[in-house]
């Protein structure tokens, strides 16, 4: 349980997880082993932090609350800085990410995370169920959109169980999961510009949000919507697009 000295700020959208069957199940399914180099985003208190370290010695962890930053191990090593805007390329490669991540960021860290894919071995996050769900969805399903396309291009991506609102002090308004992110063997290189420009006119067909593009000419149908396409759809209009 997260010790009362300190206030959980609403700023950091901090909700500490605190529920030892939940944190065992994360550390089970990460399976962390001694030779492992482990980055953890948003240790709050480090609990789970603590946990890790007694599997992998190579910890480092990242916290934006000076405060709290302050307080963690010295066991491991502490980068008290915004995980929006570090530079996760001063991990070696291999580097396996976990975190409960602030959920009121969660979706811009997701797409800042995204474009270290090929660095990574794995990514396990806590988040909110309703990013999850969209990060895992099927194109031409209402959850499908750029997240999606961005997630889907770089990872595979699971599922893995879902954490009820009273795990966390506080306990948060919404629905949690934790879900796990592999690095696809071929990574598709979809242009960033194109993708927000089309689910930016997610209602208008292809043909309007896109203009420009020989869509005839790539086998697709002008008549259908962003979420209609694949993530290798995309690809192919990123290969051919005159955006």
């Amino acid at each position: 349980m997260p010790s009362s000295s300190h206030r959980p700020r609403k700023r950091f959208g901090q909700h500490f997880l605190h529920d030892p069957s939940v944190l065992q199940k994360i550390v089970d399914a990460i399976q962390p082993a001694e030779e492992d180099f482990i980055v953890e985003i948003g240790p709050g208190e480090g609990v789970l932090s603590r946990l890790l370290l007694k599997k992998s010695p190579r910890l480092e962890v990242i916290e934006i609350d000076r405060d709290l930053a302050a307080r963690l191990s010295p066991e491991f090593k502490v980068h008290q800085a915004d995980a929006l805007e570090f530079d996760y390329s001063v991990f070696p490669r291999g580097v396996r990410i976990v975190g409960n991540l602030p959920y009121n960021i969660s979706t811009p860290l997701l797409f800042h995370l995204a474009r270290y894919a090929e660095r990574v071995r794995d990514m396990h996050f806590m988040l909110q169920l309703e990013v999850v769900e969209r990060m895992v969805a099927a194109h031409s399903t209402p959850q499908y959109g750029r997240l999606s396309v961005a997630l889907q291009a770089r990872f595979k991506m699971k599922k893995l169980f879902h954490v009820s609102k009273g795990a966390f002090t506080p306990p948060p308004k919404v629905e949690s999961a934790v879900v796990r992110l592999e690095p696809l063997p071929r990574i598709l290189k979809i242009d960033e510009d194109l993708l927000r420009k089309a689910f930016s006119a997610r209602r208008k067909t292809l043909r309007n949000a896109l203009p420009g593009i020989d869509f005839a000419a790539l086998g697709i149908d002008s008549g259908l919507r962003p979420e209609n396409l694949s993530p290798e759809d995309y690809l192919r209009l990123s290969m051919n697009s005159i955006l």
